[in-house]
């Protein structure tokens, strides 16, 4: 599996954009909600690019730890505010499959909004779903690691190699590749504090 490091910086720069195609779109969003996790800080930064107060939010399960992923979207913490006659704007981190978009999508309509748009920074074209607003297209499919999981991620593909390395050099040739994942060795010493005793 190939991956992709996001950095803090890419985030911002995507962010903006896509605020400048909402913008240019001549939509008025009363309320961003996010799709958490992953799409928290990105809707974060388009409240603040877009001048929008109001920000809530809904937790969707459908990745775990690193790219493990359940058979279905499912959401573990309902919207709990009334969004009737408002108008939505659904942010994510990455339209991958479009199943977590398709689930959101459906529970924000049952509360009678309006209209509900949806923006990501990464699109990737396998998906069924299609977006309002993306700041990126990804046409080859690879896995997006953001700067808010990369213990996680990083951690759980560590887990993955097989055999486990003993050292860090060795952890950081098999990271490269196996998932094209590049890290200095300082970086790497964090992840290994969190991978449980072997």
């Amino acid at each position: 599996m190939r991956c992709e490091l996001i950095s803090w910086s890419e985030v911002q720069r995507l962010c903006l954009r896509l605020a400048n195609l909402v913008r240019e779109s001549n939509y008025h969003p009363d309320i961003v909600v996010a799709i958490g996790r992953g799409g928290l800080v990105p809707a974060r930064l388009l409240c603040d690019y877009l001048d929008i107060m109001a920000l809530t939010s809904i937790k969707i399960e459908h990745y775990l730890s690193g790219s493990t992923k359940q058979e279905q979207a499912v959401i573990r913490y309902p919207l709990c505010i009334d969004i009737e006659n408002q108008r939505v704007l659904l942010v994510d981190d990455v339209n991958d499959s479009g199943d977590t978009l398709d689930v959101a999508l459906q529970h924000l309509h049952s509360f009678k909004p309006s209209e509900v748009r949806t923006a990501v920074m990464h699109h990737k074209i396998t998906t069924h779903r299609s977006v309002d607003y993306a700041a990126r297209k990804i046409v080859k499919w690879r896995w997006l690691i953001y700067p808010w999981a990369r213990v996680e991620d990083i951690s759980d593909f560590i887990q993955r190699l097989a055999p486990l390395p003993k050292t860090l050099q060795e952890t950081q040739k098999q990271l490269s590749k196996q998932y094209g994942i590049t890290i200095s060795r300082r970086e790497l010493k964090q992840f290994w504090e969190y991978l449980p005793p072997s």
